[in-house]
């Protein structure tokens, strides 16, 4: 960190931001107060503090998102070092992959959040702010780029990280790869290189209806064939295994590709790419030759992310949609 580094803090709200009331916890707090609560923060970056939303994560919608990307745009053109983007965790990770879809900026964005709220005993968003604000004058980040979670002192990139624990403090993990630097009291432990791991989509916002579909024992087909008479623009359908579903949810897939709509194959598994290995109507080989499109080892919810911008940037083009998973 040089004494110019310069990071803008967009606010959206989440727990990290949230206090108890008579109905429950909601966002209260400003993107100020959240950064005036951690101390000795000014000393890595002169920071530019700026509310986008006020919600919890799990109703921000794909509008607020962009919000975030436009944000992100403007601080880079500003000359910002970094970005920090405070976020509610439950859905932090496919709004950070959201944003790696559709930025190509060559300054770090990082999102952070808390477990804790700011009113609960051992708070995590002070630790979790600073962190994030470190990695975003990282000079290991330094003209990187890419999109990244940053919590209990760890640094993910945003195609790999997921929430896996509901309540833990060390909830962000990457199930096929490691963090990208872990942050100590003396400096940093780079991990590997950073950088996005995605393709670049030329579109920040969307529109597109993506339905998700989940298989599992004996599911039938009839939240498929719904979805497809609402007029869906896409399905993700979120297999077992290798990538696998139902007799009857395979046929009914099959239909849907037959009739021109994009369908994604995920694997419920919490590591580990689909492959078409097995027969049958529901079989990851049967799938693949009627035209689903690998979601590799994106689970559902991303993949959903990925083809709802993939839509957006593809004018009905369905061969630009499915050149954006290969």
């Amino acid at each position: 960190m040089t004494m110019s580094s310069k990071v803008v803090v967009l606010g959206t709200g989440g727990t990290i931001a949230s206090t108890d009331g008579d109905d429950g916890a909601t966002p209260s707090r400003s993107g100020t107060e959240l950064v005036d609560a951690v101390p000795g923060i000014e000393t890595h970056a002169d920071l530019d503090v700026r509310e986008v939303v006020q919600t919890p994560s799990f109703d921000i919608d794909p509008d607020d998102i962009a919000a975030v990307a436009r944000g992100a745009r403007d601080a880079a053109a500003e000359g910002a070092t970094g970005v920090v983007v405070t976020h509610g965790t439950d859905t932090m990770e496919e709004s950070a992959y959201y944003l790696d879809l559709v930025l190509d900026l060559p300054i770090p964005v990082v999102l952070t959040g808390a477990q804790r709220r700011p009113d609960e005993v051992s708070p995590d968003g002070p630790s979790n702010l600073l962190t994030a604000v470190r990695a975003a004058t990282s000079e290991h980040l330094a003209g990187a780029g890419g999109v990244y979670v940053a919590f209990d002192e760890e640094l993910h990139a945003a195609r790999d990280v997921t929430k896996a624990h509901t309540s833990a403090l060390s909830t962000f993990v990457s199930p096929d790869a490691c963090p990208i630097v872990r942050f100590t009291r003396e400096g940093e432990r780079v991990l590997r290189a950073p950088g996005s791991r995605s393709v670049t989509l030329d579109v920040t916002e969307t529109s597109a209806d993506v339905e998700m579909v989940k298989t599992g024992v004996g599911v039938g087909a009839r939240q498929l064939r719904a979805a497809l008479d609402a007029g869906v623009d896409g399905i993700v359908v979120e297999g077992t295994g290798l990538g696998n579903t139902t007799g009857a949810l395979g046929d009914a897939i099959a239909d849907a590709v037959d009739a021109g709509t994009p369908v994604v194959l995920t694997s419920r598994c919490h590591a580990g790419a689909v492959a078409p290995v097995y027969g049958t109507s529901g079989g990851g080989e049967t799938l693949h030759r009627h035209g689903v499109i690998s979601g590799d080892d994106l689970p559902a919810h991303k993949a959903r992310v990925k083809l709802m911008l993939a839509l957006a940037a593809s004018d009905g083009d369905g061969g630009t949609v499915r050149d954006a998973f290969a």
